[in-house]
C-alpha cells in the first residue's frame, strides 16, 4: 500500500487508582509501534480518586500501517469493516473502543477501556468519501 489515508491516529486509555499504570501502559504499546512516546496526563475522578490518563497520536505512514494491521489482526476484523457506515463520523473520523484486557495479553479485540480514534483523509470531506476511503485500506492491508 503506497500511501495511508489517515491523516493520524489516536489511542487513549485510563489508568484508575485499582490500575497499575505500567500494565495499563503495556496494553496500549501493543497497538503502537514501539518507539511511540506516550502523554501522560494525570487527573481527577467523580469522587476524587486518581486518574491517569495515557494517550499517544501516531502520523507518519509507517506508524499508522503499524496501527493499523495490528487491527486487523482483531477477531471481529469483519465486524469492524461491516459496521464502518456507523463508526465513521461527520468529520471523517473512525471510532473504535478496543479491549484494554486483551490488549494487554498481545490481543486485539473490541471491547471497553482503549479509544481508537482515526482521522480518515477524504476529498471533498464527505463521511461516505471516508467511509470508503478506510474500507479500502482496511481491504489492503488485510491483502498483504
Amino acid at each position: 500500500m503506497a500511501s495511508v489515508p489517515f491523516h493520524y491516529v489516536d489511542l487513549r486509555a485510563f489508568s484508575y487508582a485499582t490500575e497499575d499504570d505500567r500494565r495499563v501502559e503495556r496494553a496500549l504499546r501493543t497497538l503502537l509501534p514501539p518507539e511511540t512516546e506516550l502523554e501522560r496526563v494525570g487527573t481527577t475522578g467523580h469522587h476524587g480518586d486518581p486518574i491517569l490518563v495515557l494517550s499517544a497520536r501516531v502520523e507518519r505512514a509507517d506508524d499508522l500501517r503499524h496501527v493499523l494491521s495490528r487491527l486487523t489482526e482483531a477477531e471481529e476484523f469483519d465486524r469492524i469493516e461491516a459496521e464502518l457506515d456507523e463508526r465513521v463520523t461527520e468529520n471523517c473520523e473512525l471510532f473504535l473502543r478496543l479491549d484494554k484486557q486483551a490488549a494487554l495479553r498481545g490481543d486485539v479485540r473490541l471491547g471497553d477501556g482503549v479509544t481508537f480514534r482515526a482521522k480518515v483523509e477524504a476529498y471533498p470531506a464527505k463521511r461516505e468519501a471516508a467511509v470508503e476511503n478506510a474500507r479500502e485500506a482496511l481491504a489492503a492491508l488485510t491483502a498483504t
